[in-house]
């Protein structure tokens, strides 16, 4: 199966934190990606999460990272944050507040859950 990869501003600034080296390194590859968008429409779901509860309030650029996947239709959202989004117990609150938004949510898993044999 091949996929195409997307990125949003919010990955780029994480990407950018931390030993400057490494960081270089990940922007540099990073940067060559297509961006979408932080919209008005991503930032209206992101806030639903955060207010009904279904992403913590400290957890806010997580709910914005499920709104941009969301909102562009993407088919999944790659995380290692399995605390508020690959989160079988949160999955289906996040997945309803998207529909209840009108967008039909990504499968938010983790980069191994993607993989093939």
């Amino acid at each position: 199966m091949e996929f195409q990869i997307f990125v949003s501003p919010l990955v780029l600034e994480e990407a950018a934190a931390g030993d400057q080296m490494a960081a270089r390194r990940r922007t540099r590859l990073l940067r060559r990606l297509p961006q979408l968008g932080v919209t008005d429409a991503v930032t209206r779901v992101a806030q639903v999460l955060v207010g009904r509860g279904a992403i913590p309030r400290e957890a806010e650029v997580d709910a914005l990272h499920v709104a941009v996947a969301a909102v562009h239709g993407l088919d999944y959202l790659l995380t290692w944050n399995c605390k508020h989004m690959a989160n079988a117990t949160k999955r289906v609150e996040i997945e309803g507040l998207c529909r209840e938004q009108g967008f039909e949510p990504p499968v938010i898993c983790t980069p191994e859950e993607l993989m093939e044999d």
